[in-house]
Parts: structure tokens; C-alpha cells; sequence
């Protein structure tokens, strides 16, 4: 026998059980609609998420060009405004008692 004729003989078996069970042919259908459900889903979350990672990474560029326009000055200049204090350091922090 050829395969085709076989192929044939089995899709009629297949489609003659079915015309013999309807429940089992409404399951074969749900089963694709299942599938085709998920597949639409996926999809549609796919795309969503691209344009979401379109959105946030303009975002980010935007970021970072305004931080490369800030302008930050020398240490120096820090240290003659008095913003930073190498000299007065804060205390550190008492130690715990024991709780015995």
C-alpha cells in the first residue's frame, strides 16, 4: 500500500470515530480553540511588552542625556564651600548593650 492510501484510510477511521462520538469532536474543537486562544494571548502580550520596553528604554535615553548636561564641580570647590566636612567626621554609632 501506498502512504498516501494509508494516510487516507486513517483520516477516515479518524473522522468516522468522531461522527460516532460527537463529545469527542466537540473536545477535538475545543482543544484548537484552546490553543488558538493562547497563541492570541501570547501574542498580544508580546507586543505589549515591546512597547513597553520601547517606552522605558526612551525613557532611560532621556535620563541620561539631562545627567550628561548636569554639571558637576571639583572636589575643590566642595570642600571651599564647606559642603564636605573631611575634618569633622560624625561620631559613629554607640555599640549595643549586652542583653544577658
Amino acid at each position: 500500500m501506498s502512504p498516501v492510501r494509508e494516510m487516507g484510510q486513517a483520516a477516515n477511521t479518524f473522522m468516522g470515530s468522531l461522527k460516532e462520538q460527537p463529545l469527542s469532536l466537540a473536545l477535538v474543537v475545543m482543544n484548537f480553540a484552546l490553543i488558538g486562544f493562547v497563541w492570541m494571548q501570547g501574542t498580544a502580550f508580546n507586543t505589549q511588552r515591546q512597547e513597553n520596553v520601547k517606552l522605558f528604554l526612551d525613557v532611560q535615553k532621556e535620563v541620561q542625556k539631562l545627567l550628561s548636561q548636569c554639571i558637576v564641580p571639583p572636589p575643590q570647590q566642595f570642600q571651599q564651600r564647606g559642603d564636605l566636612r573631611s575634618d569633622d567626621e560624625p561620631p559613629l554609632p554607640r555599640p549595643r548593650p549586652r542583653i544577658e
